[in-house]
């Protein structure tokens, strides 16, 4: 058995269908669990879902849902629960930090859309699936992804730094109002290469990550083993926990 034996589990990713949340479904539905893959785009949660059930032989659904939105996230679970008999990880995963130049260019509309997704659609998330286990008196795991830049913030990302850090003082909230019953904990990301990375400036980004312990980025599958320890049993006394996992970033 591994340590991370989810058999029988039902996980739900939001922005499950490419990047660090493609690795984490993945990795969940390796260690046993039946996945519920979340994001904008439904066919691309559809064909996620098919490789995964392919692959693991779990279940596994693609939903679309814009998580800013919660009227969406409402439908979203009501779904869930119609399909599956619980959710019994929850991993808030979906996020977007949009470039800009001044902080005087935001507008008002994107400033709401970056939190929205980012800290308003994580809230509803946790709070309507987590009130469900509670009632329930099923053990449940709620996992947060921030980013280090909620306490290392660099370059044109406020209004994803002020969001990314309330997330993390909505994991640490919402550890005390859902326990014992629910673990919430989170993973304060460091620099991965997704398809963000794309956009980076890479003289830069060498400047950068050469302070940091590792002086390399993250592959998305690295933060995998982080996920699955939060998800199973092995963590079973760790909650309200900010785990940064970030190569030692400086």
């Amino acid at each position: 058995m591994s340590f991370a034996d989810l058999s029988g589990r039902v996980a739900l990713v939001t922005g499950g269908s490419r990047g660090l949340g493609k690795e984490i479904c993945r990795g969940l539905a390796a260690a046993g669990a039946d996945v519920v893959i979340v994001s904008r785009k439904a066919e691309n949660c559809e064909q996620l879902a098919a490789e995964i059930r392919d692959e693991y032989g779990v279940k596994a659904s693609g939903l679309a849902c814009h998580v800013g939105r919660w009227n969406d996230i409402d439908r979203l679970v009501e779904r869930v629960y119609a399909d599956y008999p619980a959710v019994d990880v929850l991993v808030n995963n979906a996020g977007m930090s949009p470039v800009y130049d001044t902080e005087s260019a935001v507008s008002e509309e994107l400033f709401d859309k970056v939190l929205g997704v980012n800290l308003k659609g994580p809230f509803r998330l946790t709070a309507l699936i987590g009130e469900r286990l509670m009632a329930e008196d099923r053990p449940g795991s709620i996992i947060n992804v921030t980013s280090m830049a909620a306490v290392n913030p660099q370059g044109p990302s406020l209004p994803y730094a002020a969001a990314k850090g309330g997330l993390n003082t909505l994991t640490v909230a919402f550890s005390r109002r859902l326990g014992p019953t629910v673990r919430v904990n989170a993973i304060m990301c460091g620099p991965f290469f997704t398809e963000v990375s794309e956009y980076w400036d890479m003289d830069e980004f060498t400047t950068r990550v050469a302070r940091h312990s590792l002086r390399r980025g993250g592959q998305p599958g690295e933060i995998v083993g982080t996920v699955l320890y939060l998800a199973s049993d092995a963590s079973s006394f760790t909650t309200g926990a900010v785990i940064p996992v970030n190569g030692g970033e400086a």
